[in-house]
């Protein structure tokens, strides 16, 4: 960094100090696990030697917080792609079904915000459209934090429901699914070509859960790629201005994930392989009645405690996933 033109080129000169500063910081990590390892072997000796029982839950607690810390610095070590560390834009879909599958939705919208505060990522709500009787059919929520893109990218794919509805007044059991799809936030220096001529801009006046007006002006933005038919919204701002600055951010991301997507199909193509449509498979489900167990799919990973994962609980689904998908 002290080498004569590093500043010339501002960008590559940003870029380079964040991935030194990221470097930095795993290998402190490192260190301060490596310096708790070796003052946890020096007490359990002690312990041993002193016949002090008194310690024995020291050393537990100790133990269990440099398991967990070993295990977060190997989850840093698998999330490595481009665009892992990035914030994450989520959009979650209700499937066919109608109220039932826009309850789900909502419960899932749910889920993930609790998910994101026990993370401590700031999460907002650009987008929301409610449904008709309750729940949602549609949201789009910004969750900005490091490695949110990493770790939520584990969520992408359908999410299934069993349960008794409660909107069915023979207490039947019902089936629901809702989609969930994850792109990460990209900065503007990204290179996305969009021109003013392909894009359609509307207002509309925002509303909330229930259909209650936001407020009284069309505020509310719009935006629709035209060549490709990709749509970014967003109503929750405080001004159109703004409205408008955020769904076109919004929309780059969909755009940078789209042609990404359609560049690798393309190499697959060549190359004759089939990828999998990762969206359009189901990767979890959520079994209310007639017993309760939430089971994903892809690892085989389980629990019976179907309460602690709506309420955000997901992330040993998470890190099976991430770290069956590195081999």
């Amino acid at each position: 960094m002290s080498r004569a033109g590093f500043w010339d080129d501002r960008k590559k000169a940003q870029d380079v100090i964040k991935e030194v500063n990221n470097l930095r910081g795993a290998v402190n990590s490192w260190q301060d696990l490596n310096k708790e390892e070796e003052e946890l072997s020096a007490l359990l000796e002690l312990a041993r030697e002193e016949k002090e029982e008194s310690l024995l839950k020291e050393l537990e607690e100790r133990k269990e917080k440099l398991r967990q810390g070993i295990g977060d610095l190997e989850l840093k070590s698998i999330l490595s792609g481009e665009y892992d560390r990035n914030s994450a834009i989520l959009t979650i879909h209700a499937g066919a079904g109608g109220t039932e599958s826009c309850d789900w939705a909502n419960m899932l919208l749910r889920m993930y915000l609790r998910w994101g505060d026990r993370m401590g990522y700031e999460s907002r709500i650009l987008d929301i459209l409610p449904g008709e009787e309750a729940g949602v059919k549609g949201v789009t929520m910004l969750m900005r934090g490091e490695f949110a893109y990493g770790r939520l990218k584990a969520e992408i794919g359908v999410h299934r429901l069993v349960r008794i509805s409660p909107f069915d007044a023979g207490h039947r059991r019902h089936t629901s699914f809702s989609s969930v799809d994850v792109i990460p936030e990209v900065e503007d220096e990204v290179q996305v070509e969009i021109k003013d001529s392909d894009l359609r801009i509307d207002t509309y006046r925002a509303s909330g859960a229930g259909g209650q007006h936001v407020n009284v002006t069309d505020s509310a933005v719009r935006i629709t790629h035209l060549p490709t038919g990709i749509i970014a919204q967003c109503q929750n701002e405080r001004s159109q201005h703004q409205n408008k600055a955020t769904a076109l951010k919004v929309l780059r991301a969909r755009l940078f994930e789209y042609y990404r997507k359609k560049q690798e199909e393309e190499i697959a193509k060549q190359r004759g392989e089939k990828e999998e449509i990762a969206w359009g498979s189901q990767i979890r489900s959520y079994i209310f009645q007639p017993y309760q167990m939430v089971k994903d799919h892809r690892t085989n990973i389980e629990t019976g405690n179907v309460n602690a994962v709506m309420d955000g609980g997901i992330d040993s689904f998470i890190k099976a996933y991430l770290r069956r998908s590195r081999y």
